[in-house]
């Protein structure tokens, strides 16, 4: 059996992503900017990214929609690959890559069909915001960051 069978997380992580994005422009009116506070610190705000991470390239004109989809698609078919190739123990490799392929998925379909991605969690300090993002943009985080523990524990058994 290969790792592929990760595939059911990477399915959640889109699932879960797409569903939160309907969810919050329903509740923010589909208004950009539009923001309801949760807590301190914590708001949703809707903001429609036409760039990659923090925005980048998100004012370039309209070339970057199909220069970051066929990058997402590019990437997403490497990760499935890779998933496939997989040594059956390496558990924190599998699970980082495929909640990197779901959120690489979830934000590729935003893409594909609207032309931005739609992002509405907003982090902040009292005025100083971090860029809004979604759940396809936390599941490829916490996917990089299991990817660097697997990175470390795989250096450390050969030591």
């Amino acid at each position: 059996m290969t790792m592929l069978k990760w595939s059911g997380l990477s399915a959640l992580v889109i699932i879960l992503d797409q569903v939160s994005k309907q969810f919050a422009e329903a509740q923010l009116l589909n208004t950009v900017n539009h923001t309801v506070a949760v807590f301190q610190g914590f708001s949703f705000t809707l903001a429609y990214n036409e760039g990659a991470a923090f925005s980048f390239l998100s004012n370039a004109g309209g070339w970057q929609r199909w220069f970051f989809t066929a990058l997402s698609l590019a990437i997403s078919i490497v990760l499935i690959v890779w998933l496939k190739r997989l040594e059956q123990n390496k558990r924190v490799l599998a699970i980082g890559l495929a909640l990197i392929l779901g959120g690489a998925i979830g934000n590729l379909i935003d893409r594909v069909l609207y032309g931005h991605v739609i992002d509405f969690l907003d982090v902040y300090y009292q005025h100083h915001h971090w860029p809004a993002f979604n759940v396809a943009d936390s599941a490829i985080t916490l996917g990089a960051g299991l990817l660097i523990l697997d990175m470390f524990q795989d250096h450390k058994s050969h030591d």
